[in-house]
């Protein structure tokens, strides 16, 4: 084995190897026991270390290996986000050193002791984290620091503005540009699949950019690869908006609120969406993709998100608060979170209601469709030129029409079709039906259920997996009758989906006077 031997500058010199390893967003550098580098130094496993070569510079968290086919004596590892951040070739020689605490630390400290933070601290904060130079370990301490001791709003306010700063921010050189976000919780709610080619129809700037599911059976992002790709430069993405007025693309390209994502990666493994963080996550992101207007829908029921009225009034005051210090004009939308959206719930199924509803199928479930063409028409009333109470109206011409199902064509041969037949959809191979257990009323679906059912079965990494609900709210069903239809592509998901359903179908049966009530706005 060679052994590096130490720099004269304090820095040792090293070869540069990428390690096959996702380490979701944390830059992870790997160090062989038997290095010079790590005895001479005195490093620590976890520790972190700096790594520089031509002007580059990034911070690691070091794991240290015995395994030479990992990373050998006279090299330096990189996980594979850590290796393309850095840029440089394979062998390339680098220097590496004990790394000097962030800037921000103790900030970091203070907001752990309960502090209220200024804006200096959370632009210093975002910036480091935007940079990748927070540990899982610092950045979980982050967001479980501003969880306990909640962001009063003048700080959700800061750190919004600052995940803005840290990253890319569009401009389309338009006075309106508009925007549509759900706070998440429905499975099969893929209204924005509807609202971005009405509104895109009727003229107005929609540059739609999207995640991919992290604990839900599909985002907008992997629905929409069901028919087209996603993944988009920057340069392409804005084309097409200039072409089209639209787009449906994953976000993760476009390095809009970069820090966003970083924090993601730790609040969704501990399941914190505290609604400071959830105000700053949603507001930089559309922000960040240049929109002057955003419709926001809060859906509110038993296993929503948001639970109750006072819970969802006091949510849209925050966002209120917040938009309006950063000029961003929003309606907030409160609607029917008593269930799922649609039919389908999984990338393939959900990509087949929505060309259902565009091709106004009689098969197109009644709920997505119209709930998609009130909040189109929310967003429709923006234009100065449309009178207030006409958007509706107006989106409902578009889709009976056939005017946004061209748009959306349009769109999908713009960023690469995918040539996907709803028609004849490639559903998983397997599936199973849960059957009613008695005769009712559907009284009430579990939106949690449903969703880590069609999880379990494979979706999304499997667009094929979901589930296919048969059945909603106040249906009157037979005993032995399906309920809903699970698909899966291989026999270890259908048998972890089916042991979900045994415990719990998500559906309740009872009598029509059981029926849950919700106020909403719609």
């Amino acid at each position: 084995m060679h052994h590096a031997p130490p720099a004269t500058d304090g820095a040792a010199t090293l070869a540069l190897r990428r390690v096959a390893i996702d380490t979701h967003h944390e830059n992870v550098a790997y160090l062989h026991r038997d290095c010079a580098l790590y005895r001479a130094e005195g490093f620590q496993a976890l520790s972190k270390i700096e790594v520089r070569a031509n002007g580059k510079r990034i911070l690691a968290v070091l794991h240290v290996s015995s395994d030479p086919r990992i990373v050998q004596c006279d090299e330096l590892g990189l996980s594979q986000d850590a290796f393309d951040r850095l840029g440089l070739a394979k062998g390339h020689p680098v220097t590496v050193s004990q790394a000097e605490p962030p800037e921000s630390i103790p900030a970091l400290f203070r907001k752990i002791e309960g502090e209220r933070l200024t804006q200096a601290d959370f632009t210093a904060i975002v910036r480091d984290i935007a940079d990748h130079r927070y540990s899982k370990i610092e950045l979980t301490a982050f967001v479980v620091a501003c969880n306990r001791a909640e962001l009063d709003r003048e700080e959700v306010y800061f750190l919004t503005e600052a995940m803005v700063a840290a990253g890319r921010r569009l401009d389309w050189q338009a006075p309106l540009v508009v925007d549509k976000h759900c706070i998440g919780g429905l499975p099969g709610n893929r209204t924005s699949m509807l609202v971005v080619p009405i509104v895109a129809a009727a003229g107005l700037v929609f540059p739609k950019t999207s995640s991919r599911a992290i604990t839900s059976p599909a985002g907008t992002a992997d629905t929409m690869e069901v028919m087209a790709r996603v993944e988009l430069p920057v340069e392409e993405l804005t084309a097409i908006v200039r072409r089209h007025k639209a787009c449906l693309a994953w976000g993760g390209t476009a390095d809009l609120s970069p820090a966003d994502d970083v924090l993601i990666s730790v609040e969704r493994p501990l399941s914190i969406d505290s609604p400071g963080q959830m105000v700053a996550s949603i507001l930089s992101k559309k922000i960040a993709a240049g929109a002057t207007h955003l419709v926001l829908d809060i859906p509110i029921g038993p296993t929503a998100k948001v639970r109750s009225m006072p819970e969802a009034q006091r949510l849209r005051r925050l966002f209120e608060y917040v938009a309006q210090r950063l000029h961003l004009t929003l309606d907030v939308v409160i609607t029917d979170g008593r269930q799922p959206i649609g039919q389908g719930v999984g990338p393939v199924l959900e990509a087949r209601d929505v060309m259902r509803v565009l091709e106004n199928d009689p098969l197109a479930p009644m709920d997505l469709r119209q709930k998609s063409l009130r909040l189109a028409g929310r967003l429709i009333e923006n234009n100065p030129d449309v009178r207030g109470g006409d958007g509706f109206a107006i989106a409902r011409d578009i889709l009976d029409s056939g005017r946004a199902l061209a748009q959306m064509n349009a769109m999908i041969e713009a960023q690469g079709s995918r040539h996907f037949d709803h028609h004849h959809p490639p559903l998983g191979q397997l599936h199973f039906e849960v059957l009613a257990p008695a005769h009712g009323v559907v009284t009430g679906i579990d939106n949690l259920q449903i969703a880590r059912i069609a999880r379990l079965a494979g979706a999304p990494k499997v667009q094929g997996a979901g589930v296919d609900l048969f059945h909603k709210l106040g249906d009157t069903v037979a005993a032995g009758e399906p309920l809903y239809r699970v698909y899966a592509d291989h026999t270890a998901d259908l048998a972890f989906a089916r042991q979900a359903t045994l415990r719990s179908t998500a559906y309740s049966l009872g009598t029509p006077e059981q029926l849950p009530h919700v106020f909403v706005e719609f």
